[in-house]
This record gives C-alpha cells, structure tokens and sequence, in this order.
C-alpha cells in the first residue's frame, strides 16, 4: 500500500452543516490530522444551503470539535493549521449547475498542488437526497476517474429490499462498485476490528470455533436513551431497519464467517455474504417462535421521570413502531449447524451496551463432587464494544484453601489497561481507509441486499399486524418478557455486563 502522504485528498462533504459534520467527520478529520495521518495536502469543502463564509462555517465545527472530539477542546495553533484546508460553497444540492462550483474548486487545488487528487464525496444528508447527489455528480463528469472519485454512503442504505436495490442499481449506473463506500460505523470499532485478529491470528481459538465446541452465540446492542427528538425518523424505521438490518448483523457475520484466504477486502466481504446466504429464511410459521418485537413505556432512568415511546416527539400515540427486537438465527452450513444467534436490540433499557457472547459447550463429564461444583459455569468468550473494550474468557478454576470448590473466573484482556495511546474513534479508521482505497470495512452491494432478503418476511409480518400488546416494557428493563422466554425455552438466559451506576 502506498503511503497515505504521496495522496493528496479533497473531501466535498454533502450536508457540511449538519449534525453528522459537527459530531463525526470533521472531528476525525482532525484527529487524524493531530495523529499525522492526513496527506500534505488536502482540501474538505463543506457544502450546503445556508449562506455562510468561509470563517463563519470554521467556527461551527470548531464548536463540534471543542465538544465531541476525543482529543478535547482543539489547540489554538493545530486548528488555525487545518482549519486553513477548509473552504464552504454555497450550494443547492437539487441544482445540478451549481455542482459546477465544486468542479472548479477541485481544479484549482490540484493546480495548486501541481498534484491528481482523490476526491471523496461524503453524503452527509438525508437518504432521499442520496440518489439527486449522485446523478448530479454523474451529470458534471465529476466521478469519471474510477481509481480517484469516491463515494461515501450513511445508512440507512435503503428502506426495504425493493429500495436498497434501485439505489445499488442506481449507484451503480454512475460509478464501479470500487467507488461506493457504504458506512457502518460499527465496523471501525476498535474491538469489532479485533474479533478478525483474536480468531485467525491465534491457533488456540479457530479450531474450536464451531458446532462442535460452541453451544450458542449472543449478541446484543442495547441503549439507555430512548428516541429523543429522532421520532419522526424511527417511526419510518424502528429497531429491526435500524439496528439488526445493518449493525447487529454485520458483527455476526464477522462472528460467524469462514476462514478468508487473505485479507483483501473482497475476499473478507465474500465470506460474510457466504454467511448471510446460508442463514436460515423466515417462513410464515417461524416468526412467531423465532421473533420478539417490542415497545417502551413510561418509567423512571436514574432518578428521572421518562415518557413512553408513543409519547414522545412526531409519534404516533397508536405507533406499531417496535422500539425493541429480539431475533433467533441459525446458519446452515458445516460449521454451525444446530447452533442458535440470538440478537437483541432495544431502547430505555437498563444499559447502554454492545456485547458479543461466545457460550461454550459444558464438558461431557465432570469429576467433581457435586459441593466442588456449587457455582459451576460454562466457558464464555465474551466481547465488549461498549461500554468498555474487552475480550474476556470465562473460565472454572480452584478457589485458594483447603477444599475443592471450583468458580468462574475471567482472563481479560483490557484496552484501557494494556495500550497506553488513545483509541481512536470509528470515523477515523473508515476515513483514512477511504482515503487509502481499502474497503475493508465497508459493505458491498450484494451484502446489503442479503441482510436485507433475511429480514423482510418479518418486516412484513409486523408491518400487516398490528401488535396488540404495545407498550410491552417498562424503560429501564431489559425488554419484553417474551424476549427472555425466547432464549429460556432452549435452557439460556440473555448475558449482560454488571451495570455500574452513575453516582
């Protein structure tokens, strides 16, 4: 790989005045620049429709910076430094002639810069304007050069199967499926990162990492908030579109995927599309047994009074909007064959957390008297994304005296506590992989398509049924009591992280 210094970058960011700017690209922006990743010379030229300079479009992100940054409030000097490579262009992004203006500002840096550069064009904007944008960039010949325009994509990519796919088909109508680079943040965490490297850099564990060895696998991402002033948007979504589709099913395909080859981009998205085809389909009788939906009501989060979902912001007061949604998976080749995925995702539970839980068969025989064995466990890989970065194995071991009396106990390996430097944050990692071409980390169209294939006989089965037990938990619970039943009828329970309160 060439270095990331011999590439001169321009970033036209789409949305430059939104949310997404202000909390998560320019931050990593410049983080990655305080960190010397970014390239001598590069441009990020914010756009939008209100009408700002130059100065006054600086000093919104550097608020965004001083407020979400990892690094803190930015250093006087360091931000004169980067601010400097930021330009705004006032622009309406339905008008193709105005695209004419990025166009013209691209040639004058590299003319500057007596340099080609790869131009990225970050869609920080609302899906419906993802595919105006596009044709725009098509109808201004501002995506020809194949090995050096960029597209980035947020999700949702797509609202149901039918939609991802006229956007795929759309996008792919203006540029190589090289060019398109679908966000999931989730896939530049730190931890998620390192599922690939703790089981194909290590001969103690891929072995053992199939039906043979793995009782069943957990994976749940749960948030103490609740919808907020997002309503109107979760309303079209709900936690399946917005979480399972993309997020949860991501991490078990890196869980779950085959042994890659090598570790080039396309031969690691090939294995989890080979996940994500040979997961086991919905049928109409298996979304009842297999699927849990559910919606919060009022209650009380650390001392505080919170509504329910139906009476939050832009909600319907009769939503059938699932605000939690629990989901039994199964994959159907030789590795994991018989093996249960459980999947949970919700929101106004008792933790913000994203853990993966690797549960290990019991051994087929114990030795132990049965008073040796009182606070017997099985083995356990658990991995922790959030909120702290772990990986723990759960294993039995001899309590210190004269008896034999076996406990679980944990070998960890803790971010915080071996690596001294900071972790940087998931925006950086795609960014930079962006700059440099690796789509590693990104999903490719036909993967986008499976995951959503998987899950749309149960979107529409919600869609067609209105539920007639919403709202059916309590903020501050772990969800419906069906969702414990889900995994209790197969002899588990769901595991979680001890909560350490707010004091």
């Amino acid at each position: 790989m060439k270095s990331i210094k011999s590439q001169p970058s321009i970033f036209v960011i789409f949305g430059g005045t939104g949310d997404l700017n202000s909390r998560k690209i320019t931050p990593a922006l410049y983080n990655l620049y305080l960190d010397d990743w970014l390239p001598d010379h590069f441009a990020v030229i914010g756009t939008g429709r209100t009408k700002l300079t130059n100065e006054e479009f600086r000093a919104t992100l550097l608020e965004g910076i001083n407020q979400f940054s990892r690094n803190g409030k930015a250093d006087k000097k360091k931000w004169e430094e980067f601010s400097a490579h930021i330009t705004y262009i006032v622009s309406d992004i339905n008008n193709a002639k105005s695209y004419s203006a990025f166009s013209e500002s691209i040639k004058s840096f590299e003319a500057e810069w007596k340099l080609p550069a790869n131009i990225i064009y970050y869609l920080a904007v609302a899906p419906q304007f993802f595919p105006t944008i596009a044709t725009n960039i098509s109808k201004n010949a501002l995506c020809a050069d194949i090995a050096k325009t960029r597209i980035v994509i947020e999700k949702p990519f797509g609202h149901d199967l039918e939609s991802a796919k006229d956007l795929n088909n759309l996008l792919k109508g203006i540029f190589d499926e090289k060019q398109i680079y679908r966000i999931d943040h989730y896939l530049g965490k730190e931890t998620v990162q390192n599922i690939m490297a703790f089981r194909f850099a290590n001969a103690l564990f891929e072995p053992q990492w199939n039906r043979n060895y793995i009782d069943h696998v957990q994976i749940s991402v749960t948030e103490q908030l609740g919808v907020g002033d997002r309503g109107e948007y979760y309303e079209g979504s709900g936690a399946l579109r917005d979480m399972v589709q993309n997020h949860i099913l991501q991490l078990l395909c890196i869980v779950a995927m085959e042994v890659p080859v090598d570790f080039s981009s396309d031969e690691i998205r090939d294995r989890k599309v080979d996940v994500l085809r040979a997961m086991r389909r919905f049928g109409p009788g298996d979304i009842k047994k297999r699927v849990v939906r559910g919606q919060y009501s009022a209650g009380w989060m650390e001392g505080k009074e919170v509504p329910g979902y139906r009476e939050e912001t832009k909600v319907n007061p009769e939503s059938n909007t699932e605000t939690f949604a629990a989901v039994k998976f199964f994959i159907d080749n030789w590795r994991w064959e018989g093996v249960p995925f459980y999947v949970r995702t919700g929101k106004r539970m008792q933790q913000s957390s994203s853990v993966i839980t690797i549960q290990y068969k019991d051994v087929p025989h114990s030795i132990f008297p049965t008073e040796a064995s009182e606070n017997w466990g099985q083995n356990r890989l658990v991995i922790s994304i959030q909120p702290e970065m772990s990986i723990r194995l759960q294993v039995q071991a001899k309590r210190p005296g004269l008896n034999m009396v076996l406990n679980p106990v944990d070998m960890v390996f803790d971010y915080k506590g071996t690596y001294a430097s900071e972790t940087p944050e998931a925006y950086e990692t795609l960014l930079l992989d962006v700059m440099q071409g690796d789509q590693t980390l990104f999903m490719r169209g036909d993967q986008v398509e499976a995951a959503w294939e998987l899950i749309m006989p149960i979107l529409t089965s919600w869609e067609t049924k209105q539920s007639l037990s919403f709202p059916n938990y309590v903020a501050d619970t772990w969800g419906p009591e069906l969702a414990e039943a889900l995994v209790a009828q197969d002899g588990y329970h769901w595991f979680t992280l001890p909560i350490h309160k707010k004091k």
